[in-house]
């Protein structure tokens, strides 16, 4: 009886030289990234490498130090070999981690500000009745439109602008009124020390509230 073509197939799956068997075996291994006994390899890779030879070729690996192994319990499991994670690798780790837990702190605080602000808003609507925010606003309106108007006459160039020399004019005219204003404030207080030094001194609140001072 001539072969089938599946009778062909687990012949030519069966026939896998030494070196093909390992790198199966080693690739199976980095694939999976978990240990497993000969026995399991070879059951899961459906026997195209036999228990004995799994077991030959793992001892051999091992002892190449291309696969971890150890023990556990009656037999020895192995794995791939982990890669260590080098210096720069492990600073960006740590980095990462350390920005992790700022962000989860900022977070937090957020997220508490945040319930102080509703709380707070709140409170504030609460207080605040709604009549008198009609009139805040209302009020408001109002004097936006009035400011609206007069931005709509400067920028319609209606106005005459003021030139430097009256401009200058007006500035020494306020600083002279205010060196008057001076003067006259030094006046004052020299002659109510005058004044206050002839009354008595429970008299001079009332002298002050009768000749209208306040200061």
């Amino acid at each position: 009886m001539a072969p089938t073509k599946k009778d062909a197939k687990e012949e030519k799956e069966a026939k896998l030289t030494p070196e093909q068997s390992a790198a199966l075996i080693a690739d199976y291994l980095r694939k999976q990234n978990r240990p497993y006994s000969a026995t399991d390899i070879s059951t899961n890779l459906k026997n195209r490498v036999t228990k004995a030879a799994a077991a030959k070729l793992l001892k051999d690996m091992h002892e190449r130090k291309e696969i971890e192994g150890r023990a556990a319990g009656k037999q020895i499991v192995y794995h791939s070999i982990q890669d260590e994670a080098d210096e720069d690798g492990l600073e960006k780790l740590q980095a990462m981690d350390a920005e992790t837990t700022r962000l989860r702190e900022a977070t937090t605080q957020l997220k508490a500000e945040e319930k102080e602000l509703k709380l707070a808003l709140r409170e504030g609507t609460s207080q605040v009745p709604l009549p008198e925010l009609r009139t805040s606003v209302a009020s408001l309106e109002q004097e936006k439109a009035e400011l609206v108007a007069r931005l709509a006459k400067l920028k319609g160039g209606n106005l005459k602008p003021v030139s430097l020399d009256e401009r200058e004019k007006v500035n020494a005219a306020h600083r002279k009124w205010q060196r008057a204003a001076a003067a006259r404030k030094k006046i004052r207080h020299e002659l109510w020390q005058v004044i206050a030094g002839q009354i008595e001194k429970d008299k001079i609140e009332e002298t002050k509230e009768v000749l209208g001072l306040e200061f």
